[in-house]
């Protein structure tokens, strides 16, 4: 069975290792060699391939000195500048590695132009999505638009509810803080900043994050609801802004609004 490994980079990054049966992994998103370097000295892993979901460096800085000790493939973003990249993947590409890894690529532009996730198929789904959705959040707009990023979010919410997402942030408890703000009569979202709450004082990272409670606490996959798009018009209101009229433009206003809370 296959699993995902998390190791904690900076001051709230993930890189991710692919694990399955053998003792062969994908590194996810390696935005610094040492810890992945140690975690490999310390565990009979062998790395087979990287995977990059964009070119921020937070996400590749450690790629060139992980290649310096293994001669694996790099697999990013075709339209992304990914050091070392020796294959550039697009929507619905479907990487295999040793007949073990089937990843399925999904195009999901918005924090960048090119950003891309890497879609694990199986009993209960993995979704490596870099730094396009987070718990009860999404990405900035760095070098994306916001029609993009609203469409690449509605893709990921039209996955099985019971995949799991692994973002590249630990961002789930200051999100919460938003999106109650946003919905405070929301009862999930009161229950999960409860548990959330918990895990961070034990020390518990919130990731692998589940889609279904996603769907309900999260404002960004919630524009489609009464209580967000209230909540948008009063904003745009207060603020002299355009006042939302649809579900794109009401993310439009909470992208802006989580912008400068």
């Amino acid at each position: 069975m296959n699993n995902a490994i998390a190791i904690p980079i900076f001051k709230d990054n993930y890189i991710w290792l692919i694990t399955a049966e053998s003792n062969h992994v994908i590194i996810v998103d390696p935005g610094d060699e040492r810890p992945v370097l140690n975690y490999l000295q310390d565990n009979p892993l062998i790395p087979v391939a990287i995977v990059v979901t964009h070119q921020c460096y937070d996400h590749v800085d450690g790629i060139m000195a992980i290649l310096q000790q293994f001669d694996i493939p790099v697999y990013g973003p075709a339209s992304e500048k990914i050091p070392g990249m020796t294959h550039r993947v697009k929507q619905d590409d479907l990487i295999t590695i040793d007949g073990t890894y089937p990843l399925k690529v999904l195009d999901v532009p918005g924090h960048t132009a090119g950003h891309v996730a890497y879609y694990q198929p199986g009993p209960t789904g993995k979704l490596f999505c870099g730094d396009t959705l987070f718990g009860a959040g999404c990405g900035r707009l760095h070098t994306g638009l916001y029609d993009e990023m609203f469409h690449s979010l509605q893709k990921i919410s039209a996955l099985p509810d019971e995949t799991l997402i692994y973002c590249a942030h630990e961002y789930t408890q200051a999100n919460l803080k938003f999106a109650y703000h946003l919905e405070p009569n929301n009862k999930a979202i009161q229950a999960r900043i409860k548990r959330t709450d918990a895990m961070c004082a034990q020390g518990k990272i919130t990731i692998p994050l589940l889609l279904s409670n996603e769907t309900s606490t999260n404002p960004f996959l919630r524009c489609h609801t009464p209580a967000i798009f209230s909540a948008a018009k009063c904003y745009a209101a207060e603020n002299g802004l355009p006042a939302p009229s649809d579900p794109l433009s009401t993310f439009r206003t909470i992208r802006d609004w989580k912008n400068q809370f």
